[in-house]
């Protein structure tokens, strides 16, 4: 697909490429990062759909109104929407690819279907350590969103705190996308692995882990 609309992002403008993950400390690194991102986007009339940390909601918002985005006006227009995780990776108190993978794909749709010139999706992964069924899936979500955001012009940033993920898991997050924020830069990711490749390399992990 043609990206027509042009997207600046933590020091660079996005290529064709908009699957990024973006490595962070700390909530303020990502917000400091990410604020004209999240800003920009507001002021030129695109909508804001961000799935966050129930618990972090409230300090979410604060700094969105501290950024000068009109957070009530926002939610009341419909232009931005913050979920927390049990309203879409968890929803029924479990992690499911497929239905969330689904879920993208309806969020992206609906803001071009109500006129949005684009959706700018922010979404916090730290869900993902929590003791909950499914969650063991991240990794095949994430290389399966090749699949689908290659045929939008939205972007879409996964967060990762680098301070409650190890280091293995970020590199294999890192694999699964083609762009990267990594020390507050945008960057063309070069370990990027494309989506059918990993998926066979998951299913190889998975059998040599089976106890034989």
């Amino acid at each position: 697909m043609a990206h027509d609309h042009s997207v600046h992002c933590a020091g660079g403008t996005l290529g064709r490429h908009r699957h990024i993950c973006a490595f962070f400390n700390s909530t303020d690194e990502e917000h400091k990062v990410l604020r004209s991102f999240l800003k920009d986007g507001f002021d030129q009339g695109e909508r804001a759909f961000h799935i966050v940390d129930p618990e972090l909601r409230d300090d979410h918002l604060k700094r969105l109104a501290e950024a000068g985005i009109n957070v009530q006006q926002g939610i009341y227009s419909g232009q931005l929407e913050v979920r927390p995780w049990q309203d879409a990776y968890l929803r029924k108190g479990h992690f499911d690819q497929h239905a969330m993978l689904a879920l993208i794909e309806e969020v992206l749709q609906s803001g071009a279907a109500t006129g949005y010139p684009l959706t700018r999706l922010l979404a916090h992964m730290e869900w993902a350590l929590l003791d909950k069924p499914g969650v063991d899936d991240l990794l095949e979500y994430e290389t399966r969103l090749n699949h689908i955001l290659p045929k939008y012009s939205d972007p879409v940033i996964c967060t990762y705190d680098l301070s409650k993920f190890g280091a293995n898991v970020a590199m294999d997050i890192m694999r699964t996308h083609p762009a990267v924020i990594i020390g507050g830069v945008l960057q063309e990711n070069p370990f990027f692995v494309p989506p059918d490749q990993f998926l066979i390399e998951i299913r190889e992990r998975r059998r040599s882990a089976k106890p034989s």
